[in-house]
């Protein structure tokens, strides 16, 4: 279905990929209300309001550096809590954007059926709702590398550039897993199986230099990337953090060809299935 100047033309071959990118950017303004509204009723009701998007990162960071410490010694040059701080950040979001994009379509089905708009504004508005927080925490990570020493200079301005690719690969990821939900409803519990196990694969509270010879299996993990960009940022990151970007970008690549290719192809009927 092709958007026109005078309303909808049906059309029997996969949407063009200019029309979908379009009618995506025509909604952007109805992605950024879905998005505020989603994050700001999550703590609408809680006593501390927001500040439980900053707390509870800042606590997981604490309680994982105190129990890995407890058995195992890394040395990272600087403050291990706020080592782990900077890398919890960077997979917080990740992590919490793929569970909640993966079955974004799906859980909105109501909305969907009803009106027709884009899509992939469901994942979409899954990823950016979480960026209130990630952008706050932002902030408090370069307070806490002032205050360990780490110091604060040009490095910090990577921040931006961690930001953008952090939410590219999570919107790629997001945008793939959704609509294959809609025709794999198992995906959900892969996405939340996989995850797990991802976890402990990505240097949240380890450095690379740890894997040993893992590293290049390590570093084409996609989220090491945004990681060490994070901590590259911050409280510094081992030589050879490069190469993880790369493959970070690789895949945040791929997947977006392969997302678009998906929406061509299959928004228009998966309608019928939710």
């Amino acid at each position: 279905m092709l958007t026109t100047r005078k309303g909808f033309r049906l059309d029997g071959g996969p949407t063009p990929a200019a029309a979908l990118v379009g009618d995506v950017w025509r909604a952007r303004s109805v992605l950024a209300i879905l998005a505020r509204k989603e994050f700001f009723v999550r703590y609408r009701r809680a006593s501390l309001g927001l500040a439980w998007a900053i707390v509870l990162p800042l606590v997981q960071a604490i309680v994982l550096s105190v129990v890995v410490s407890r058995f195992v010694r890394f040395h990272t040059g600087v403050n291990y809590a706020v080592f782990v701080y900077s890398g919890t950040l960077a997979w917080n979001y990740f992590s919490g954007s793929l569970s909640a994009g993966a079955g974004a379509i799906v859980d909105g089905q109501d909305m969907s059926t009803k009106v027709y708009f884009p899509r992939a504004l469901f994942p979409l508005t899954a990823v950016a709702s979480g960026l209130y927080g990630l952008v706050l925490s932002m902030f408090v990570l370069l307070a806490l590398s002032v205050a360990v020493g780490a110091g604060v200079g040009l490095h910090a301005f990577l921040l931006i550039p961690a930001l953008g690719l952090t939410i590219l690969l999570s919107a790629s990821f997001s945008l793939v897993l959704a609509l294959l939900q809609v025709y794999f409803r198992d995906i959900r519990y892969i996405v939340q199986a996989s995850l797990i196990a991802w976890f402990y694969i990505t240097p949240v509270f380890y450095p690379l230099r740890a894997v040993g010879h893992l590293r290049p299996y390590v570093q084409a993990n996609p989220v090491t990337g945004i990681v060490e960009l994070f901590r590259a940022a911050t409280v510094g990151t081992d030589p050879g953090w490069g190469v993880a970007i790369w493959w970070t970008f690789g895949w945040s690549a791929a997947l977006l060809v392969l997302a678009v290719r998906l929406y061509r192809t299959y928004d228009r009927t998966c309608t019928d299935l939710l």
